[in-house]
């Protein structure tokens, strides 16, 4: 009778021993203004499509058994290599007409975290933020000696040109007409489309382990060296064993609020779900003037996004489950 009841509960250990968790990925492309009336149906296709392969490319790397961060790099690779999106090759414009780039990812298991600010010359930020987190002793590198260090880890590293696009440059004409007027652009308070448009990932892996990326071209018409929340960690981005987030908006704000982790710290600290806490900390958010939107993953598996404007690129994919990719406020 002893040996039955204990192959018994060796038998239910090893089952829950081998119980995983529930993989999926949910990727953001930015916030702001975006409304069916500023978008034909051709456009409207074009995003869907992007963000589709996205999140396929990250959930891929989930489905045969990869870790989240991997999931998450992924993704947001393709979403930085895309013109569509504000990172990597469609980043917008600074006023002296060239791009500066900001990225920063964090693994949840330790709460590793790499971050870069400020770079003109690197394909794709997001690796080498990672770069920075794996093969440095620092969090975050900015300027001429993260693209020192760049070269040093031999990532790919393009012309400032490669960046251009003509609808960038055209908003960038718009936005100096408007700032024209004003000594700077601190004086003016800015139009919610200059300052949206970041792209992020959030995942979880089979092991039940949480990772956040995020990537982004920064403001539009930006000056002085301008950094957003993007690159800094527990603004922009940030992930430890409960929950992930990366945001997208106006970034003076998710910095300010130190948006990322205070919605953790109350999943961790409250008991809340991260969708829960997201609604919380985006209402309050927006209660003082910052607006934007965020996605969020918790240790359940549970993936949801959260945004207090006019719509939101975005797409998850869990496990079983079709993508499913939104833009407008309306269908949220």
């Amino acid at each position: 009778m002893k040996t039955i009841i204990f192959a018994a509960v060796i038998s239910v250990f090893s089952a829950t021993a081998l119980a995983k968790a529930p993989i999926g990925i949910v990727i953001h492309g930015g916030a702001g203004t975006i409304s069916r009336d500023s978008m034909n149906p051709a456009q409207e296709q074009a995003y869907h499509a992007m963000l589709a392969h996205a999140v396929n490319q990250g959930y891929k790397v989930l489905e045969r058994g990869g870790n989240s961060l991997d999931a998450v790099t992924a993704a947001v690779t393709v979403l930085e290599d895309s013109p569509l999106f504000n990172a990597g090759k469609g980043a917008v414009y600074t006023f002296d007409e060239s791009h500066e780039l900001d990225a920063s990812i964090m693994d949840g298991r330790n709460r590793a975290a790499g971050a870069v600010a400020g770079v003109t010359n690197v394909k794709n930020p997001i690796l080498l933020a990672r770069a920075v987190m794996e093969k440095s002793v620092h969090v975050m590198l900015a300027g001429k000696g993260a693209e020192q260090f760049a070269k040093e880890q031999q990532l790919e590293l393009v012309d400032n040109n490669y960046f251009n696009t003509e609808f960038r440059y055209e908003a960038l004409k718009r936005a100096k007409q408007a700032i024209a007027p004003q000594p700077h652009q601190a004086a003016l308070p800015y139009d919610p489309a200059w300052k949206m448009g970041t792209v992020g990932a959030v995942a979880i892996d089979r092991n039940g382990n949480l990772a956040a990326a995020t990537s982004t071209g920064g403001m539009t018409a930006k000056r002085y060296g301008r950094i957003g929340d993007a690159p800094v960690i527990g603004a922009g981005n940030f992930a430890d064993q409960q929950c992930a987030v990366s945001a997208t908006g106006h970034g003076e704000f998710f910095i300010r609020y130190q948006v990322a982790s205070d919605i953790c710290a109350r999943v961790k600290y409250q008991q809340k779900s991260a969708q829960a806490a997201a609604t919380e900390v985006l209402a309050e958010l927006k209660a003082v003037g910052g607006d934007g939107g965020v996605i969020v993953v918790d240790s359940k598996g549970q993936l949801s996004w959260v945004f207090n404007t006019e719509g939101m690129y975005r797409a998850r994919k869990t496990e079983g489950g079709e993508v499913l990719s939104e833009i407008f406020a309306s269908s949220h």
